[in-house]
């Protein structure tokens, strides 16, 4: 059974910092990726990462959000620093599978950043 479990959401203030987590199980996956959705617009990516090690992030977020995986926990991070109000959106994990290449989303965690 593939699972991927968001954590870490919460509120905070204009420029603090949450960590997301997103327990992953069930499958060896080769890209992970964290979107959000603010009300009333689409779902957008924020990071990916590759098995290889590369990432991309959003012109939005660049310089302030960072994406991690640890292998041994299987878990992937999300570090939102200097965190802006217009950043205030339903976080979800994603992954691909390696074998299959099956998308998978986690249920999402929210993210509200307080004015």
């Amino acid at each position: 059974q593939v699972q991927l479990v968001e954590s870490g959401g919460g509120l905070v203030q204009p420029g603090g910092s949450l960590r997301l987590s997103c327990a992953a199980s069930g499958s060896i996956f080769s890209v992970y990726a964290w979107y959000r959705q603010a009300p009333g617009k689409q779902r957008e990516m924020v990071a990916t990462l590759s098995s290889g090690g590369s990432r991309n992030y959003a012109d939005s977020v660049k310089g302030r959000f960072t994406i991690s995986r640890d292998n041994a926990k299987n878990t992937v991070y999300l570090q939102m620093n200097s965190l802006k109000p217009e950043d205030t959106a339903v976080y979800y994990c994603n992954a691909v599978s390696l074998l299959g290449a099956r998308i998978y989303w986690g249920r999402g965690t929210q993210v509200t950043v307080s004015s």
